[in-house]
């Protein structure tokens, strides 16, 4: 079975920074591609950024240019560098990691998710 644990969701000012880790442990032969969704409060939860197991990274518009998704291949964790917050960036942050299982299947993992508030 595999966890996803996130962590580093705080309350913070506009326009200060938070980083959000986020660590894949358990029975896995790799983990594909990694994402940070958000749900704001009433909201669907909709897509921030992703990377593959490449390098190849995806970002929303709205956070273009402000945060930085990377990931630690040997420790299975990605990373959510968030600069210049701002009020609409306020939402609970979920991971979700895309593993390969001992048996070969392809099975996408979320985290219980880390709250993100920006006052400003």
């Amino acid at each position: 079975q595999v966890q996803v644990v996130e962590s580093g969701g705080d309350l913070a000012q506009a326009g200060g920074s938070l980083r959000l880790s986020c660590a894949a442990s358990g029975s896995m032969l790799r983990i594909n591609d990694m994402g940070w969704y958000r749900q704001a409060a009433g909201k669907q939860r909709d897509p921030v950024a992703t990377i593959t197991n490449g390098g190849s990274t995806n970002y929303v518009e709205s956070v273009k240019g402000r945060f930085t998704i990377s990931r630690d291949n040997a420790k299975n964790t990605v990373y959510l560098q968030m600069n210049s917050l701002k009020a609409e960036d306020t939402g609970v942050y979920y991971c979700k990691v895309n593993i390969v299982t001992p048996l070969w299947s392809r099975v996408e993992v979320w985290g219980q998710g880390t709250q993100v508030t920006v006052s400003s």
